[in-house]
């Protein structure tokens, strides 16, 4: 496994700022794609900053890096190219347009060279049959030490100042008995004794925090939620942040489920259903791979409403959809008097348009605390997330109050 030399065509940075090195997990997935595409695009004056919340006051009035000097690398079992990937999104979906496409066409070959063969480690259904994947009878201690191997190759090689590891991957199967491993001790113990049970999100975690490697875990998968990955991260004093982006129907639910508690309304059902149809849709089929991300959706309305009579999220595969995605939402409650009502909304998306500029945020963001020695979890990130660990308020709300207040702070210092 080996890294590219920097290329002579990479755009110049701003003076004096650092290289941040971006490593995607999941490198080649619509997500990432999508991040990497917007990233340069905006880097050289092709894109707006629509859609992310660093460029936003009072956000924006924190010293944070600029997007242009992010260098990208990442890990993957997919084997078909960013190029094509990105070819493939412009045509089914219109996103990114060709103009923009065209413009970062140069930088997303470069990218590509630097995806490394990435583990599939109990990722379920996320593994097909064209996968090219790590050697699945590797001990777990040797898959640990190749994805950091990977990181220490990429940021020498590029001469990163700053490492950040983001897990857009496809969501693996809910981890059996995770208390087993909420000690650093007993976590790793588990990986020096060859467990086979911990999924790759864990694997890629650990390699990021205990290298000192910020850590943003965007999917419903383990990863860094384990209390063995928390405790290494307080003991490294390395920043790291999750679970499961909140770009969607939930991010409407976090802001519409208040208002019902607010009122004092009684919601006696609200049921959720939600199709798409990229290879997320197509992995969440299998039950296993579904079961998280369903938790995580459900649990942000039973926070808001404790006393809701019934509450369901279904998600279903539409092929034909491609990377858009659909939710309907219809809540049944009761007002003065008893009186009956209804309300229901219809959410139509580009899942990835909308997830890629939380990625940039995120990067942003999670390297500021880096710099100011902030490491553990970071709270004030929760409005970015359906199941932020560590904190159990969903209110979208006060979430972004603990983000402003963070702002504040540090503009103020």
């Amino acid at each position: 496994m080996t890294a590219e030399s920097p290329s002579r065509d990479e755009p110049a940075q701003p003076t004096n700022a650092e290289r941040i090195g971006v490593w995607l997990v999941g490198a080649r997935g619509n997500v990432a794609t999508m991040s990497i595409v917007g990233a340069r695009a905006i880097a050289t004056g092709r894109a707006e900053t629509t859609g992310m919340v660093t460029e936003r006051d009072p956000v924006s009035s924190l010293e944070l890096p600029p997007v242009s000097t992010f260098v990208f690398g990442g890990h993957d079992i997919d084997p078909t190219s960013l190029v094509d990937q990105a070819e493939r999104q412009c045509e089914r979906n219109g996103v990114p347009d060709e103009k923009t496409l065209a413009s970062v066409r140069d930088d997303l070959a470069a990218v590509d060279e630097r995806i490394e063969v990435g583990t599939a480690v109990n990722c379920g259904a996320a593994v097909t049959a064209d996968s090219d994947h790590l050697d699945r009878e590797l001990a777990i201690r040797t898959v640990v030490d190749q994805i950091r191997d990977d990181y220490e190759s990429f940021r020498t090689a590029h001469e990163i100042d700053r490492l950040v590891v983001v897990n857009v991957a496809s969501t693996e199967p809910e981890l059996a008995s995770p208390d087993r491993y909420d000690t650093r001790e007993t976590l790793e113990d588990a990986i020096d004794s060859d467990d086979r049970d911990l999924p790759a999100s864990v694997l890629y975690a650990y390699a990021a925090i205990d290298a000192g490697h910020p850590f943003i875990n965007f999917t419903p998968s383990t990863g860094n939620a384990l209390g063995g990955i928390r405790e290494l991260a307080v003991d490294r004093g390395v920043p790291h942040a999750g679970r499961d982006a909140k770009t969607g129907e939930t991010l409407v639910k976090s802001a519409l489920a208040p208002m019902f508690a607010g009122r004092n309304l009684n919601v006696l059902s609200w049921e959720g259903h939600n199709i798409l149809g990229n290879k997320d849709g197509l992995v969440l089929e299998d039950e296993e791979n579904a079961a998280g991300k369903l938790s995580s959706k459900g649990d942000v309305l039973e926070s808001i409403l404790p006393d809701i009579g019934h509450n369901r999220v279904r998600i279903d595969y539409t092929p034909s959809l491609a990377d858009w995605k659909t939710a309907w939402d219809y809540i049944h409650f009761e007002g003065f008097l008893n009186t009956e009502m209804t309300m229901q909304f219809t959410w139509e998306g580009s899942d990835s348009a909308l997830a890629a500029p939380l990625v940039l945020d995120l990067v942003r963001l999670i390297v500021h605390a880096d710099e100011f020695g902030e490491g553990g979890l970071q709270p004030h990130l929760a409005s970015f997330f359906k199941a932020p660990i560590g904190v159990d308020e969903h209110d979208f709300s006060a979430q972004l109050h603990w983000l402003y207040e963070y702002a504040a702070r540090h503009s103020d210092a």
